[in-house]
């Protein structure tokens, strides 16, 4: 099983961008988490199958209404089975 670790850029914070990513996430069965970091773009490291981390991805790029994503900046890696959920860090 493959872990995403995901880099969203744009305008995602502020916009409810990690309790979307949170919802998709735990819609999908994904586990891993998301958060800000100081930069201003929004990290999530997810472990699923590839096409459900695919379909998440598709779903990132759209974002919630108010957010722009630019660019998904992922790097793809082995699962660790670290993670039991989806959790937002703060």
């Amino acid at each position: 099983m493959p872990r995403y670790e995901i880099i969203v850029k744009g305008r995602v914070q502020g916009v409810g961008f990690r309790a979307f990513t949170e919802n998709i996430a735990e819609n999908l069965g994904v586990k891993g988490y998301v958060r800000n970091l100081p930069d201003g773009t929004v990290e999530v490291v997810a472990e699923a199958d590839k096409q459900t981390l695919d379909e998440l991805c598709s779903k990132l790029k759209a974002g919630p209404s108010m957010a722009y994503v630019d660019e998904l900046a992922i790097t793809e890696k082995e699962s660790t089975g670290e993670f039991r959920d989806f959790s937002v860090k703060f």
